[in-house]
Parts: C-alpha cells; sequence; structure tokens
C-alpha cells in the first residue's frame, strides 16, 4: 500500500496546482486528504455538502469527483481572488455553488439548514462559530476538518488554537470522533443518528 501515489487524482487538479502557485496560495489540502474528501463524497450519494474555505479550489475538485450527479455542494471563500481561480477551472460544475464572503457570516445564513458532509478548512467553523458550524451537520453527517499537525504555511496563531478545538469535539457526547495522525492531521466527527 502506498498513500503518497493517487492514480487517478481529479482531472482539473494540475491546473489549478498551477494557478495555486502562481497567485502565491500555499494552504491547499494536500492529495491524501483530498483522496479522503473524494471517498467521503461519494458516501454521500444525493448529498448536501459544505465546505467552508474554497480557497483555490484544490479540495474543492477532489469533494465533486466523488460526487454523484444528484450531489450538491456549497463552497464559500473570503477572497475573491482565490474563489475566481476556482471557478475558472470548475464553475461549469453545476453541483457546486460558489459563493464569495465571510464565512462566519455564510454559516449563519444557512441557520436551520442541514448538511451530510461539512469540510471546515478555513478558521469559521472550526476555530471560531463551531457551535453554529456543529448545528448544520444533519444525522450521520460528517465533520471533517484538516490542517491538524504542524505545518510550515500554518498562519500565526493556528498551533495553540488545535489543542482547545479538539478537546470541544470531544466533549460533544452527540459526536463520535475519530482523530487521523495521518496526512495534514484531520479528524472526523459523525453525528450520533
Amino acid at each position: 500500500m502506498n498513500d503518497e501515489f493517487i492514480a487517478t487524482p481529479p482531472s482539473a487538479l494540475g491546473a489549478l496546482e498551477r494557478d495555486s502557485l502562481a497567485a502565491g496560495f500555499t494552504m491547499s489540502s494536500e492529495p491524501r486528504t483530498g483522496a479522503l474528501l473524494r471517498a467521503i463524497a461519494a458516501s454521500k450519494p444525493g448529498g448536501r455538502l459544505l465546505e467552508l474555505g474554497t480557497g483555490t479550489g484544490i479540495s474543492t475538485a477532489w469533494i465533486l469527483d466523488g460526487m454523484d450527479s444528484a450531489a450538491r455542494l456549497l463552497t464559500v471563500e473570503l477572497e475573491g481572488a482565490h474563489s475566481t481561480i476556482a471557478q475558472r477551472h470548475l464553475g461549469y460544475d453545476a453541483r457546486v455553488s460558489f459563493n464569495v464572503g465571510d464565512a462566519a457570516d455564510f454559516i449563519r445564513s444557512l441557520a436551520g439548514r442541514k448538511f451530510d458532509m461539512i469540510f471546515a478548512d478555513t478558521w469559521p467553523g472550526k476555530f471560531d462559530h463551531l457551535e453554529e458550524a456543529l448545528e448544520l451537520l444533519g444525522p450521520g453527517g460528517l465533520y471533517v476538518i484538516d490542517d491538524l499537525l504542524p505545518q510550515p504555511s500554518w498562519p500565526a496563531g493556528h498551533a495553540p488554537k488545535v489543542p482547545g478545538l479538539i478537546a470541544a469535539l470531544k466533549r460533544r457526547s452527540e459526536l463520535v470522533l475519530c482523530e487521523l495522525a495521518w496526512s495534514s492531521g484531520i479528524a472526523i466527527a459523525v453525528r450520533r443518528w
């Protein structure tokens, strides 16, 4: 088994990586995380998926690659220039809705809706507004976060927030938590039925 080699990445991945590099964007999900996101998306036929932090669309491409034709993905990114890269390469796909704005405001705008998977890849919904994000998770839904192991690209203040986040997830009796010291450091929480 070799988890460093992924034989069939999404078709848009190469172009997204090139444009991300040219834009100086360094916080993209790594391929193993992407492969996991693709598998999770595939487990949710007709699913309602939410991505907090589109970035330049690399994780978006992996999620879309796993989704079936009936599934839908909402994704939000604060930086318009980053979202533009994602939309340039993935905007043709009618299953995804791109949103530009603050993820905290976006989370609040979704109150009352339920999602089958939430990938929280930005601070809102992860290090802050966690409660509101978890309220959006439907029964059997998966809440996925990465970048929990030290990374050279971490912004200032990221490292001290990780232990508190994991502790907060462990305290929640409605969640079943799995921590993976793998890839960039991943946690998956499943909302109990």
